[in-house]
């Protein structure tokens, strides 16, 4: 098949060169329709640009992609951090670039981020939103400019979107309620710590798993949910209260990553391998507590393989003119003492994961 180029898009679209040449890099002053027109016709006939000749042409990067997320819980955001600016540089021979601009942790500085990111006019912003109805006006408004959002980790409903990518909330809490199930007698009473109620991820483990535990386990109740907000201090202030005021307490889900203040809130009442406590993700710190019994399993939401799927999917929409999925879930894993080992957090010199 003979190579297409921009001038045969223009032919074929009835459109000058340079308004192809906005609907393939994602620029402002085109309507949506005609974008979208232009990328089906440039994705039917196999245009693929040459991204790493235009960058050098125009000395800036063909593809910006901003990446805006919480500094803090870091273990999570870390690895989410190096998913995006691992997998670009895979893509470095077309001129990819990763713009990062971190906010404090959840709901603390996101918006005043938000708007400094789309002030470099990048192409596709990914965005963890802990209060999305606060960027909502943000997200709405990249989208009208052509910017186009993913959101990470958690998302932001009722937006203009083009897609999120994250572990199903709704199948974690589901997986923690029938684990949890399983490690405790019938008619046990069980808690939840969690970051925040206004996101999105964070809420919906919390239904998804008080709506399931008490159908998993006969009798069982979900006494309390306590926010930890993502703060390390508070969630072992309120973790070891919640410890004091509920004796007949059984099994503890955390729903965030944030779980290192929940375990020594446990020690701190004597309670290391006494309670079931089923956290999420993964990072070397929990090691020990795998060892000595305090953790039994951890819902693994794959952080860097998140920011690795951010990169790929906008490369393929910028560069070949793919359409962004509505949802990207990526399944959950089971994380217990049996298999910790194989996991590229725990011994981070073997492959990435993909």
């Amino acid at each position: 098949m003979k190579r297409i180029g921009i001038q045969d898009i223009a032919r074929l679209a009835n459109v000058s060169i340079g308004t192809v040449d906005r609907a393939l890099h994602g620029r402002t002053e085109i309507s949506e329709a005609t974008r979208k027109r232009i990328l089906k016709i440039a994705m039917e006939h196999g245009y693929r640009p040459n991204l790493a000749a235009r960058a050098l042409s125009v000395g800036k990067p063909a593809i910006k992609i901003g990446v805006c997320i919480p500094r803090e819980v870091h273990y999570f955001y870390d690895e989410l951090r190096d998913g995006f600016l691992n997998e670009a540089r895979r893509y470095g021979d077309l001129g990819v670039e990763i713009a990062y601009h971190p906010f404090e942790r959840l709901g603390v500085g996101e918006v005043e981020k938000m708007k400094e990111i789309l002030c470099t006019k990048p192409q596709v912003v990914a965005v963890c939103p802990g209060q999305p109805q606060n960027l909502a006006p943000l997200i709405n408004q990249a989208e009208e400019q052509n910017i186009r959002v993913i959101c990470v980790a958690s998302d932001a409903p009722g937006t203009a979107r083009s897609t999120v990518i994250c572990v199903n909330p709704v199948v974690s809490g589901h997986l923690a309620a029938e684990l949890m199930s399983k490690f405790l007698p019938p008619k046990s009473d069980v808690a939840i710590i969690t970051g925040m109620a206004a996101t999105e991820d964070h809420r919906k483990k919390v239904q998804a798993f008080s709506e399931m535990f008490p159908c998993y386990s006969s009798g069982g109740r979900v006494l309390e949910v306590v926010e930890g907000h993502d703060e390390e201090d508070e969630t072992f202030q309120k973790a070891y209260a919640l410890l004091g005021r509920h004796r007949s307490l059984e099994g503890l889900y955390v729903s965030t990553a944030n779980c290192l203040p929940v375990c020594h809130a446990i020690g701190a009442h004597g309670l290391h391998g006494k309670l079931k406590l089923i956290t999420t993700d993964l990072f070397k710190e929990m090691v020990p507590y795998f060892e000595k019994g305090t953790i039994l399993a951890s819902i693994h939401q794959r952080a860097y393989v998140q920011g690795q799927i951010g990169v790929r999917l906008a490369v393929d929409y910028l560069s070949n003119g793919r359409a962004l999925p509505s949802t990207y879930y990526l399944t959950p894993h089971i994380v217990m003492r049996s298999n910790i080992h194989l996991f590229r957090e725990i011994r981070r010199e073997g492959p990435s994961e993909v």
